[in-house]
């Protein structure tokens, strides 16, 4: 199964496509439940493999609207590039700056959109969820999270921007869980 990850941004944007060739999705009934994930060690090394990962950046002096449109094409460049069956992206995390949240919220709608359109199935996932099906720790640090994702994800060990990081973790946790919430038309 191949999935496009993202960690949603307006001016940074993860992206990640990855791949796991004996997974063979469940349909949980959104009831959120991880599916048994053999670990690394046990099965042989890493069984994600990561296809491509980017840190797709928006110049600041744009207008917003350029910038929501240049997400929105390059999510769509990717979806035709790498034809995924799936998006797996993070939940919106509210902070004290509800300026930068309601941005973020307006850049998840354009990939919400782009996904729909291209007829992929999405699930979504809180930052709680991504450090337990990475980690298996709810309060995991960025530092965890990045060392299992390394362990993992074939491929991610040469990462360094943490946008992309962050997008292949996702796309592990789509591998930990499957909770669609809408199905592919």
């Amino acid at each position: 199964m191949r999935i496009i990850a993202i960690d949603p941004g307006y001016e940074r944007l993860g992206i990640a496509v990855l791949t796991r060739q004996d997974f063979a999705p469940q349909n949980l009934s959104g009831q959120g439940k991880a599916i048994e994930v053999p670990s690394a060690q046990g099965s042989g090394g890493p069984r994600e493999k990561l296809l491509f990962s980017e840190c797709f950046k928006t110049k600041a002096a744009l207008p917003f609207v350029e910038r929501l449109l240049l997400v929105g094409c390059e999510v769509a460049r990717v979806i035709e590039e790498f034809r995924p069956e799936a998006l797996a992206i993070e939940n919106l995390f509210i902070d004290n700056n509800q300026k930068t949240a309601m941005r973020v919220a307006e850049v998840r709608g354009a990939i919400l959109y782009q996904a729909r359109l291209s007829g992929l199935s999405i699930a979504e996932y809180t930052p709680l969820q991504i450090k337990m099906a990475t980690t298996g720790y709810g309060k995991a640090t960025k530092d965890q999270v990045m060392s299992m994702v390394k362990k993992f994800v074939l491929g991610a060990g040469s990462i360094k921007q943490d946008d992309e990081m962050d997008a292949i973790a996702i796309g592990l946790t789509y591998f930990a869980y499957y909770r669609p919430t809408s199905t592919s038309k």
